[in-house]
């Protein structure tokens, strides 16, 4: 008999509201539907209305662990339209910043990855070395989260040479650490029995499905937006693109262990390379016309898109962060596997579920009309009315009393 299990939108192990709707028959999942947008916030018809240089504060606030994603790929949209080639030092500051970011985001992920199959023991040293990169974050933009460096045509903030040590001498407690993870994960018989084989999804699929990020390059697809559309200063350091072949939990967990690595690599290099200069071009107008914009966050590309009509706002934003493209690989993944493995394997793609809010207009014939500000909370007021009852005349009669 078929059974269908909820989870979500709100639950313990989801941080952020989604429903999955998993059909199993015993302890078998035999397929699997799920709804978004339960928090949408309107961050792509907000951009309207503000100016380039303050979208940067608004993208970056999409998401808290890619901060930086999305700022940074809506400032390569704008300079990309507006022909604008930025200073080699914030080049390098751009890099330093996105791979402490993966570093960062990539131990967080590490530690959840523990709590669901509760490892706790990961979950807290993962944890208590990510705070060197929290930190690290703190001396050079003030903030722990949200860093408010990217600008279009630069960045907002240089980084003194007097932090360089401090940046180099994290890494190289870091490293060590990030080694023994891969060695307890590559050789831990737990994480082994409820990693290895589960979740799985071939090569075919993850390019069928069009999935991104670690998801794709731990099925065998060799895709990277730092390699393939280069930015930044990744054309100028060495470093290597990490693929795995078993498109399983454990493939990913790998995936990004190894990538950490590669990270750490690409910040010393950007430490030891970064050139004197200034750190922006100044865009005294962006033209009429259209703009890309591409980054490769922890969790895949995240896509930026920019029409302009010529004023100090954009016509039009256009947002696709990687979570929305590796959604569908959960029609693969799923498949045959037990319900003790569902939230291990939703949690696999390192989501981030506001990231993929979207609005669905109807056309069914009827009148179509859309609503402001002032008529959606007028909606959400009266429907707040009819939940709420008769609390009012409760109140009162309480007062009566």
């Amino acid at each position: 008999m078929k059974t269908t299990i909820p989870v979500g939108p709100y639950h313990p192990l989801i941080e952020e509201p989604e429903l999955f709707r998993v059909v199993v028959e015993g302890e078998r999942v035999v397929d699997i539907d799920w709804r978004t947008s339960f928090m949408h916030r309107g961050v792509e018809k907000i951009g309207e209305s503000k100016t380039y240089d303050q979208i940067t504060f608004l993208v970056e606030r999409i998401c808290g662990i890619c901060s930086t994603s999305h700022p940074l790929a809506f400032c390569n949209a704008v300079e990309d339209l507006a022909g604008v080639e930025i200073p080699l030092r914030a080049k390098y500051i751009r890099t330093i910043i996105a791979e402490l970011e993966r570093i960062h985001s990539h131990l967080l992920w590490l530690g959840l990855a523990g709590h669901y199959i509760g490892y706790h023991t990961i979950w807290m040293w993962s944890w208590k070395y990510r705070e060197l990169v929290c930190d690290l974050f703190e001396r050079i933009s003030g903030n722990r989260q949200s860093y408010a460096m990217m600008k279009p045509g630069g960045v907002r903030q240089d980084i003194l040479p007097s932090d360089y040590p401090g940046i180099l001498s994290a890494l190289d407690v870091l490293e060590p650490k990030v080694n023994m993870f891969i060695g307890a994960v590559l050789d831990d018989p737990v994480i082994l029995a409820r990693l290895k084989g589960v979740g799985k999804m071939s090569r075919e699929d993850a390019m069928k499905r069009c999935t991104v990020g670690p998801v794709a390059r731990s099925a065998g697809v060799d895709i990277d937006i730092r390699r393939d559309f280069p930015y930044a200063a990744y054309p100028l350091v060495e470093w290597k693109v990490i693929t795995q072949t078993g498109g399983d939990v454990f493939g990913m967990a790998v995936v990004r262990l190894l990538e950490t690595l590669e990270s750490i690599k690409i910040l010393r290099q950007c430490v030891q390379q970064i050139p004197e200069g200034p750190i922006i071009a100044e865009i005294a107008e962006v033209p009429v016309g259209e703009g890309i914009g591409v980054e490769e966050a922890p969790r895949g590309e995240c896509f930026h898109y920019v029409r302009s009509n010529g004023t100090n706002c954009p016509e039009r934003l256009k947002i696709r962060a990687p979570t929305y493209a590796n959604l569908p690989s959960f029609r693969s993944r799923f498949i045959g596997e037990r319900v003790a493995d569902i939230m291990i394997i939703l949690a696999s793609i390192d989501p981030c579920y506001c990231c993929t809010n979207r609005v669905v207009r109807i056309e069914d014939g009827s009148d179509v009309r859309m609503l402001d500000e002032k008529s959606l909370l007028e909606m959400s007021w009266q429907r707040m009315r009819e939940l709420d009852g008769g609390a009012e005349h409760r109140l009162r009669s309480l007062l009566e009393l």
